[in-house]
């Protein structure tokens, strides 16, 4: 049975004044199905011919935090302790730094893990040029 997933796809904005970004991994939240799942691939070589001063390190870090957020516990934080659904609110509200979300997505689905590896095949993976 198909169920409505919510989902938003995890930037890197190296310099928020240029608004220039690449994708980096997706988050997807299926209440039905209590599911709330991020997958992070970030493409570092992409990410730095960007920005080659970007702090990687950093980056690195702070987008861990997002699939550990999803799963909530202790271990997540004060964070990790909300709801679920307060937990996907937080990690895809509106932010002005070097990790942000998109605007969130409506998609229906019989597998939410499914649906967030098709996005991240999608909407992160660079495409490779057909033979």
């Amino acid at each position: 049975m198909q169920c409505p997933y919510d989902y938003a796809i995890v930037r890197v904005v190296p310099r928020v004044e240029r608004q220039e970004f690449i994708n980096a991994g997706v988050i997807v939240s299926c209440q039905t199905q209590d599911f709330l799942e991020a997958r992070i691939e970030l493409d570092e070589p992409r990410l730095l011919a960007l920005a080659s001063d970007v702090d990687l390190e950093s980056v690195r870090a702070n987008l861990a935090s997002i699939p550990l957020i999803c799963r909530g516990g202790n271990d997540a934080g004060p964070i990790g302790r909300l709801s679920q659904r307060e937990r996907f609110h937080w990690l895809v509200a509106p932010r002005s730094t070097i990790i942000q979300t998109s605007a969130v997505h409506l998609g229906r689905s019989a597998d939410p893990r499914h649906a967030l590896e098709n996005l991240l095949a999608t909407m992160v993976r660079p495409r490779l040029p057909k033979d």
